[in-house]
């Protein structure tokens, strides 16, 4: 059961990334040619959803201090299709006292509201939680007239000393039991996603009752509430159960004015994940990705429509797009942003709507043109990224064929006087950039609205970072093929962004064409607050549950075995949580069990989507082990019973999967002379290696591999023999002058973490780019892996889903060390002889 319904919701998310790549399929200019059955639904078939009805709703908020004089409360009604900050509704609220204020509204039935309150005075101040973060939102289940009661723990510009509890506990499927991932718990507007036991765990609440609202982030689990007491310093246990919906069918069918101009993608942008929601704070304020969205279909008639399985109860927040949820969506004739919502009946339905306007004022639309180089890859789609007060999400263009790409913005120009605006590859603005508008600190090209049309033509004379990529020259070697379980694979960087997911296919291929018989995903969790400790998934910076069963889903398609090495991400740096973390006894414990449901958590993921492989540990996990040392040399104080622990956490997480479990190990001297016993527990050692190879700046190929062995021989064979398990070596080189010393210069007479040239991250000008020199290094490390058949497997890391970039990153995908890995692994698996 359980398996089957994670299998239903990666279909309907699956669906969905499909349909939007229509995108680059359809041409501008010209009405596509399409048969006379359609996924429209005749009316008859399937009514319209009813009005629905209206819930007198009243909203008390406790403050944390009474306002001052001049100050006024407002109850902020959110819309996060649109964007948090750009279509909110503002509601006066009138005092009960000095401390409390209320406010009442009529919601819609059955519907989630999102709201939060805001201080107004000269300027607005938000709320945010006791812990210093921002309230993204609260939640509310409208189910009838009601009372919700809310306390504001902190305001963004004040802080205040004030008792705090915590809630935590499981979410469960309310017909089977089963715990149930992915599913957002909020409460005093702080809000967590639960891991694969269920599991959620809120810090910081203020003391006081208050509203926990459990919901679906796709729906199929209808939203429940209920109020929570935490009290001082205590920790309130609960279990929440939600009930499953059925699927039904959804059409929408929409009429679109005269000017839209002909084969221009639709799309619908929704509340749910299905409709291109993905619950992040992305760029310009916006949580919507186009990329995302499902793309409507053109009929003979003019008008457009798709069809998608929409749960039943799920309160629908939708508009219509050319672009995302805030350019280029749907206004009223007056200029005002259009949300529109319905709530899914029991049965199938057709939303026959009308769109009244693509602009937002007098301002005539601003048709853009571009033509990009030859070099361009043949699968690259061109997107153009709006900076009308900070950079905001790529919008893909639309092909015209030739190299030539355009894209019409219509609105919101009444809010925007002169702009920037750019071009990239794929929708990697910032990294994939034309060179004249490179990087993250660009503010682009310069537009300005007008009442007269406008047709902007433009050229990309070079792409940044892939300006003349040319064929590498291969030479040939005597490579010896090993046994079947050899493993040849390339290791996806950990960063991750929600577009990515849609070029994961295309990553994928890639991966497949280099000769990979693995791919390594690297899904994250974030640690947020040291103390307490909170170390869960964040949307927008770490892939949904659903967005890595998906990628799983797709390399195995393929062919490719899959493993995970589940990564953390810091708000700084690993080494600066260490050194901050207090480390004591309590905090120890409480970080051994968060790995551990880490852990669990990714073994699930593996055991229910039939990864072969998962792989624990990594460099950042060195403090946590016997003899743990910080950045600055000190102590870690890893408790008395650290070898304990491990053992206790890869035994539990066999208990979740049953295939093998690597532990990755940093190769240095120490570290392989260290004794581990707990690594006699599991099926192998995946050995991150970015060894120096030489600190000769004239040093040769021959050196490189000469060098290679002696480590290899010297320091790492030992290993294998003495804990009996096989050793794959995961290759972590940039392409960068240093690559091949071991030490990328930082400007200040240290080295750089290779992973700091990794994108997005902004460039780093103390260090040349040199891809021949990772190109070097992988052909000598390969050719010492030949001559060693103890070696059971190569990896290469850092590898750039989206884009084939040629920068300074480990990654290689679109530089020269990537045709060498394609000569290479073949003919290591005996595939070409």
């Amino acid at each position: 059961m359980k398996k089957s319904l994670l299998l239903r919701r990666a279909a309907l998310i699956a669906l969905v990334l499909a349909l939007s790549g229509q995108a680059c399929t359809i041409s501008l200019f010209e009405l596509p040619t399409l048969p006379a059955t359609s996924t429209q639904t005749p009316a008859g078939n399937a009514p319209t959803p009813a009005p629905q009805s209206a819930a007198q709703t009243t909203f008390i908020a406790s403050l944390p201090e009474p306002l001052q004089p001049g100050e006024t409360l407002a109850l902020a009604i959110l819309d996060e299709v649109t964007g948090l900050s750009l279509n909110a509704a503002y509601y006066p609220m009138s005092s009960r006292d000095a401390f409390t204020y209320s406010a009442v509204l009529p919601l819609t039935m059955n519907s989630v509201v999102k709201y939060r309150y805001v201080r107004r005075a000269s300027g607005q101040v938000t709320e945010d939680s006791t812990l210093g973060t921002a309230i993204r939102y609260r939640l509310y289940y409208v189910v009838g007239p009601g009372e919700v009661q809310d306390i504001v723990a902190d305001w963004s510009d004040k802080s205040y000393a004030r008792p705090k509890g915590a809630i935590q506990g499981r979410v469960l499927n309310a017909d089977t039991g089963t715990p149930l991932p992915n599913i957002l718990v909020a409460a005093g507007g702080m809000q967590y996603i639960t891991d694969s036991a269920g599991r959620f765990d809120i810090s910081g609440l203020p003391v006081g009752t208050h509203n926990l609202v459990v919901y679906s982030l796709d729906g199929i689990y209808l939203p429940f509430q209920q109020g929570a007491a935490i009290g001082d310093s205590q920790t309130t246990n609960v279990d929440l159960r939600v009930k499953p919906a059925p699927l039904v069918s959804v059409t929408f069918s929409v009429s679109t004015p005269t000017n839209t101009v002909p084969g221009a993608p639709v799309r619908v942008a929704g509340n749910l994940l299905q409709l291109g929601n993905t619950f992040a704070d992305l760029q310009g304020g916006l949580s919507t990705n186009a990329d995302r969205m499902p793309i409507m279909d053109l009929l003979p008639d003019g008008k457009y429509t798709t069809r998608v399985s929409l749960p039943v109860g799920a309160h629908v927040q939708y508009k219509y797009t050319l672009g995302d949820g805030f350019w280029n969506a749907e206004h009223k004739t007056t200029g005002e942003f259009i949300l529109r919502e319905f709530i899914v009946p029991p049965q199938d339905v057709t939303l026959n709507d009308t769109i009244e306007t693509w602009g937002s004022g007098p301002s005539s639309p601003i048709l853009f043109e571009v033509s990009v180089p030859d070099v361009t890859p043949p699968g690259d789609i061109i997107y153009i990224q709006f900076n009308p007060y900070g950079w905001t999400e790529p919008i893909p263009m639309w092909p015209l064929g030739n190299n030539r790409w355009a894209y019409k913005l219509y609105g919101p120009l009444n809010m925007l006087g002169s702009f920037g605006y750019r071009y990239c590859r794929n929708g990697q603005c910032g990294s994939a950039d034309d060179s004249a508008t490179s990087g993250h600190s660009a503010h682009g090209r310069e537009v300005s609205t007008s009442l007269t049309s406008q047709d902007i033509q433009d050229t990309v004379s070079s792409w940044a970072w892939f300006e003349n990529p040319e064929p590498t020259t291969l030479v040939g070697s005597s490579i010896t093929a090993r046994g079947s379980g050899f493993v040849t694979g390339v290791e996806f960087q950990s960063t991750f962004r929600p577009n990515w997911s849609y070029y994961a296919p295309q990553a994928l291929a890639n991966t497949q064409a280099l000769g990979s018989n693995y791919v390594v995903l690297t899904p994250s969790w974030t640690y947020t607050t040291i103390s307490p400790l909170t170390f869960a998934p964040v949307p927008g910076q770490d892939p949904l549950w659903i967005d890595s069963a998906i990628m799983i889903s797709q390399a195995r398609a393929l062919g490719l075995n899959a493993a995970i090495f589940p990564t953390p991400h810091f708000p700084a740096s690993s080494s600066d949580y260490w050194l901050a973390a207090p480390r004591d006894a309590s905090w120890w414990q409480m970080w051994f069990n968060r790995y551990r449901a880490f852990a669990v958590n990714y073994a699930d993921l593996a055991a229910q989507t039939g990864a072969q492989m998962l792989i624990l540990g990594g460099d950042w996990v060195m403090p946590a082990l016997p003899g743990g040392t910080l950045a600055d040399g000190s102590p870690s104080n890893a408790p008395a019973d650290v070898e304990s622990q491990w053992k206790v956490t890869i035994a539990e997480v066999r208990q979740h999967f049953t295939g093998k479990i690597y532990w990755a190990l940093p190769y240095t001297k120490s570290n392989l002379q260290t004794p581990l016993s707990f690594l006699q527990d599991t099926d192998g050692i995946y050995l991150l290696w970015s060894a120096s190879l030489s600190t000769n700046p004239s040093a040769t190929k021959a050196d490189y591999v000469t060098e290679a062995g002696r480590l290899l021989d010297n320091e790492v064979s030992p290993l294998p023999s003495l804990i009996n398990k096989p050793i794959i070596l995961a290759l972590a080189y940039p392409s960068a002058a240093g690559t091949a010393n071991g030490c990328l210069t930082d400007g200040k007479g240290g080295c750089l973490d290779w992973t700091a040239l990794s994108r997005p991250n902004s460039d780093t000008g103390t260090v040349p780019l040199d891809l021949q020199a990772q190109a070097d290094v992988y052909e000598s490390i390969l050719a010492a892996i030949n001559s060693r058949p103890w070696i059971s497997g190569v990896v290469s890391r850092g590898y750039y889903p989206p884009a084939a970039l040629q920068d300074k990153s480990a990654s290689v995908h679109g530089k020269p060390a990537a045709d060498i890995l394609w000569y290479w692994f073949p003919r290591m698996l005996g595939i070409v002889q």
